[in-house]
This record gives structure tokens, sequence and C-alpha cells, in this order.
């Protein structure tokens, strides 16, 4: 699991770097560099009572404090993106993260990707920002029923990393910036690996960023032509994989299944293009768990050692409609969906479910995507791990 959270932040950048320098954002201006550091002291919700002191130390675990360095571009101001975002930025971070017990959770090192703009401008030199990070975070110190047992919260030793900031932006001179705000940040597995409760944080964040390129003269932000209704249609196509825990719950106990199990899916998304920002549509999203509903079908137990039948291929496979929204930017799209298994059979896949994704273009229409389904807004079910490739309006 660590080489493949690796391969994903890998494949992030590699977008990046491959969208910054095709031809279309290729000119005779320089984009602009920026280099930053940041510093983000943070509160730990006590979602356990490992947090809330039932650990070796026997002190709670309420306080986090992260160091990030971080490089961002923004795209030159005469080509397309930088004309259509003027104001966007996206990079890459490196993170040292200490939740004080070091022996227990150890001091986790988070690389990630990152993106931001401007979400109102107070004054000339005044703005509130948002920005979301999506990486992994590695070096945790995972649960260990001998060397570790107080510890069921973090069930590998690399973990999903999402963050989502609001800060005030001041610029003093062309070549500085301030930063001061807000963030929420989450470290999960996706159930790749138990326990995975997931630790959740809520903090501050101040930064300063030094820019590189920002005194050249600006060219005049592109406005968009008007598009005809059918040009404002694109179709997504996404195929995905990913493998899971799975544990059986019974009115007195929880028992973990050994082993993990492959989760296979495809969505075809079309999408209705509102503005350059903002699309949104409907999914079909089919899937097949190779984990669901094993429950009915256990057929001795000896000794901790399961064995099942297979459940039939109709229980274990759903297909469903999805409400689907997406804000767009330069190289990534975020897309949020909310949906209803309507072909399926079996409690495991009779469900309401919830996705979360992140599409990073390496071209215009191919795309590489990494998601995270629940259930009923609160069940972890599976990450979403493949490519897509989108059809009609790009």
């Amino acid at each position: 699991m660590k080489r493949l959270y690796l391969f994903l932040v890998l494949c992030l950048f590699v977008s990046l770097e491959m969208q910054a320098t095709r031809p279309d954002s290729l000119s005779k201006g320089r984009p602009a560099h920026y280099i930053g550091l940041e510093m983000r002291p943070s509160y730990v919700f006590p979602t356990r009572t490992f947090f809330r002191g039932e650990n070796a130390n026997g002190k709670a675990i309420n306080t986090t404090f992260s160091a990030h360095l971080r490089y961002a571009f923004r795209f030159a101001s005469d080509t397309r993106l930088g004309r259509l975002y003027p104001h966007t930025y996206q990079g890459i971070g490196l993170a040292y993260n200490n939740f004080f017990n070091k022996a227990e959770v150890g001091t986790p090192v988070a690389l990630y990707a990152f993106q931001g703009a401007p979400i109102a401008r107070l004054t000339k030199h005044l703005s509130i920002d948002y920005e979301w990070n999506f990486g992994a975070a590695f070096g945790w110190k995972k649960y260990d029923p001998v060397d570790n047992p107080y510890n069921v919260v973090v069930g590998s030793r690399v973990n999903a990393y999402l963050n989502l900031g609001l800060f005030l932006n001041w610029q003093p001179s062309p070549d500085w910036r301030l930063t001061a705000g807000v963030d929420l940040a989450h470290y999960s597995n996706g159930n790749t690996n138990y326990p995975n409760s997931g630790v959740n944080t809520l903090g501050a964040r101040v930064g300063i960023v030094h820019a590189f390129g920002e005194t050249r003269q600006e060219a005049k932000p592109l406005r968009e032509k008007a598009l005809p209704m059918k040009r404002r249609f694109s179709y997504d196509l996404i195929l995905y994989a990913s493998t899971r825990k799975r544990g059986l719950i019974y009115p007195d106990h929880g028992e973990l299944i050994p082993g993990s199990f492959a989760v296979i899916g495809m969505n075809f998304n079309p999408m209705y293009r509102v503005n350059k920002y903002f699309r949104t549509g409907v999914s079909l999203d089919a899937q097949y768990d190779e984990s669901a509903n094993l429950m009915e079908y256990l057929a001795e137990e000896t000794n901790g050692e399961m064995k099942f039948y297979r459940p039939p291929f109709r229980e274990q496979f759903a297909v469903g409609l999805s409400l689907r929204a997406e804000l767009n930017m330069p190289i990534f799209s975020v897309n949020i969906g909310i949906g209803r298994n309507v072909i399926c059979k079996g409690i495991d896949t009779d469900v309401f479910y919830q996705v979360l994704a992140l599409k990073a273009f390496v071209t215009r229409r191919f795309f590489l995507h990494v998601g995270y389904q629940l259930s009923d807004f609160k069940n972890p079910n599976n990450l979403m791990l493949g490519l897509g490739w989108r059809f009609g309006q790009p």
C-alpha cells in the first residue's frame, strides 16, 4: 500500500509538470513561482479513547504541530490558462507533523499537491483565499496488539492526507506575501487496513511566501465566449480499482476477516458546464466488491480462521445513480457525488453512498482519478483509484 500511495502522489506531480509545459501553456512570458514556509498548530479531535488519554503515556493527545515547505507556480499571464485563471496557483508541499507522542503515533511526513485561489478581494493588497491539499503521509506508528496496543485509530504506516484551508493573503510588496487563517485536515487509509478510525484536526496556519516573476506586466484576463448548448456537455468515463478490509459486526462484538478484498468499478458521468469554474450532472456508477454480503455465507470459523462460500455475483455487484457537482480549475477538478444503488441485492450493497474525488488532468482529456466512497455519510467503503477520459467539451 505504501508504494501505491507514493505512486499516486508522483502521478499528481507528473500531471503538474506536464500541464505546466504543454503547448497551450507555453508563452513568451514566464510563469510566476513561489517558495513558502508555513506553521500549522492544530487541535486533534478526541474521536477515540486513545486520544482522550487511554494510551501508554496516560495523557490526552489533543494537539499537533506541522511545518510545511512549499513550492507553487502560476501560469504565465499571456497563456490561455493564465488569462482564464489569473490568480490561481498550484504546487507541491512537504510537511513534518508532530503529535507529541512519537512512540505510539510517530512523526508522519506528508508529501502533497495543493491548489488555491482568491475567493474575495478586500483591498488591492488583501484577499480571502481558499486552498486544498491532497497527498500521503508516511511514517505513522500503526496499531499492533503487542507493540502498540492502545493505538486503535491508525492501521497503516501510510495514510492519505486531505486538507481544506481558508485564510487572509496580504501582499505588502510584489515579492512577498503573508498568510494567516484556519484549516481542517483528515488522515485515513481508505479502509485498506484496520483499524481505520481516521485522524481529524482543526487548526491555525501562518505563512510567508516569496514570489518570483510577479513584477512583470499582467495581461488582461480572458473572458470566455458564450458556448452553444450542445458544446456545454462533457462525458467522463472512469475505470477504477482498489483493495479493502472487511469486518463482521455481531450484536456484542466485531471480527476482522483476514486478508484483503478487491474492488473494481466504473463511472459514466455526463456533466453540464455552467461556467469555467463549475459543472454539474449525474453519474451512472457500477461497482463489484468482493467483500460484499460475506456475513450471510460464513461456512465455518475454527481457531479464528474464517472460511466463506463465495456469494453470487449479483450480491456483490451494484449499479447506482448519483448527482454530481464539480469545481474546475487548472489541472485539477474536485468532484462530489451523492447517490443510491438502484440495482443491488443484500444489505451491503443496498445503500445510500457519497463520493469525493480528485481528477488530475495529464492532457485536456486524459486524467488520473483518486476518489473515496462512503455510505450514510459515516461508514468508509473504499478507495477509487483509476483513470478517466473526457469526451465532448474538455
